[in-house]
C-alpha cells in the first residue's frame, strides 16, 4: 500500500494563485481555496490570459469578456474577490524575461506567503500532453518567485523585493507530494467550476460535467492522504 501523503501546510495567511486561463484553478484546486478562504486566509488570483482562444466556435474578441466575467463569478463562489487579468495572448505564452518580469511584479505587489498554480509538467500522467501555457506559467512562476526575492533583479519595478514565499503548490500534478481535505468544500468547488458555463457548454466530454469529474478526482485524492475527498498538490519549496 502506498504511503499516505502529508497535508498541505496551513500555517500561512496570504496566497496568490497565478494561472494561465480561466477555469485552471476550478478543475480541482478551487475546493481547497474554498477551505482556506473559510479559514480566513486572503487569496488573490492573477490570470495570464483571458482564455480567449479556448472556444473554437466563438471569435476571441467575443470570448474574452465572457470568460473574464465567468472567472470573477467563479472566484466569488469560493470566497475570492481580488482577480487580476494580465491580458497576455492565450495559447501563445512563452518562457521569457518579459514574462518573468511580469510575474515578479505580481508577486512583489501581492506579497504572498504561498503561491498556487496548475500542473506545469509535460503530462497529466500516462499518455497525455499538458497545455503549453500551463507548462510555461508554472516554470516561469518558479523562476519569478526567486526573482521576486532578489532586490538586484528587476530592480526598477515599483514594489520592493519580496522573499516571503514559502512554497508553490501545483494542483493536478502527476507528481503530487501533498494533499488537502476538501470534504466540506467540494460542493463549493463544483459550484465554482459551474460558473464557467459558456466554456463548459462548448467543451464536451467528461470534463464538461463538474460534479462527476471533480468528485471522481477528489475520491482518488482522498485515497492518497487517507480521507474521503481531497485535492492533491505538488509542493516546491522556495
Amino acid at each position: 500500500m502506498a504511503d499516505v501523503l502529508p497535508r498541505v501546510p496551513e500555517d500561512w495567511s496570504r496566497a496568490l494563485a497565478v494561472i494561465a486561463h480561466p477555469d485552471d484553478m476550478e478543475y480541482g484546486a478551487a475546493s481547497a481555496v474554498a477551505r482556506w478562504a473559510g479559514q480566513g486566509k486572503s487569496i488573490s488570483y492573477v490570470l495570464a490570459t483571458d482564455g480567449e482562444t479556448g472556444i473554437s466556435t466563438i471569435p476571441p474578441d467575443e470570448v474574452a469578456p465572457l470568460r473574464r466575467a465567468e472567472q470573477i463569478a467563479s472566484c466569488a463562489a469560493v470566497g475570492v474577490t481580488e482577480v487580476e487579468f494580465l491580458g497576455l495572448p492565450d495559447g501563445l505564452l512563452v518562457e521569457s524575461l518579459d514574462l518573468r518580469r511580469t510575474l515578479t511584479d505580481a508577486i512583489r505587489r501581492h506579497r504572498p506567503d504561498v503561491l498556487l498554480s496548475i500542473n506545469h509538467r509535460d503530462s497529466w500522467g500516462g499518455p497525455s500532453w499538458n497545455h503549453a501555457d500551463h507548462r510555461v506559467i508554472g516554470r516561469s512562476l518558479l523562476d519569478a518567485a526567486r526573482d521576486a526575492a532578489n532586490p538586484w533583479v528587476f530592480s526598477d519595478l515599483d514594489a520592493s523585493a519580496w522573499n516571503g514565499c514559502r512554497f508553490v503548490a501545483f494542483s493536478g500534478s502527476p507528481a503530487a507530494t501533498h494533499g488537502t481535505d476538501v470534504a466540506d468544500t467540494l460542493d463549493a468547488g463544483i459550484a465554482s467550476l459551474r460558473c464557467h458555463g459558456i466554456y463548459l457548454s462548448n467543451l464536451g466530454g467528461a470534463m464538461a460535467d463538474p460534479d462527476e469529474f471533480l468528485r471522481t478526482n477528489a475520491r482518488s485524492g482522498g485515497e492518497l492522504i487517507g480521507v474521503e475527498l481531497a485535492t492533491t498538490f505538488e509542493l516546491v519549496h522556495l
